[in-house]
């Protein structure tokens, strides 16, 4: 387990996932839960976005499948579990 800072960029509802064609592993996964698209590392600072942007260094996105839902622009903590779908987590803990 890992736990990280996260901030929620786009979240989608159990009710609503027929509408953004989630297939696959992901809708197996996800069926019943929340599925949140994520900033890892939380909000950036300007300055961090900054050097970043000299950096050339992205921002890293991530998935998360959870039973708890979770507000766009809500930066939380997060405990997960990696599953097999590169850059997709399962929520153990969201806080």
């Amino acid at each position: 387990m890992e736990t990280f800072r996260v901030t929620v960029v786009h979240a989608v509802a159990p009710d609503r996932l027929d509408e953004y064609e989630v297939e696959g592993e992901l809708a197996a996964l996800a069926a019943g839960r929340h599925v949140l698209v994520c900033r890892k590392g939380g909000t950036p600072s300007w300055l961090e976005r900054l050097w970043s942007f000299l950096q050339r260094s992205p921002i890293e996105a991530v998935t998360l499948v959870s039973e708890t839902a979770a507000s766009e622009g809500q930066e939380v903590s997060v405990t997960v579990e990696e599953t097999e779908l590169p850059g997709v987590y399962e929520v153990k803990h969201l806080q």
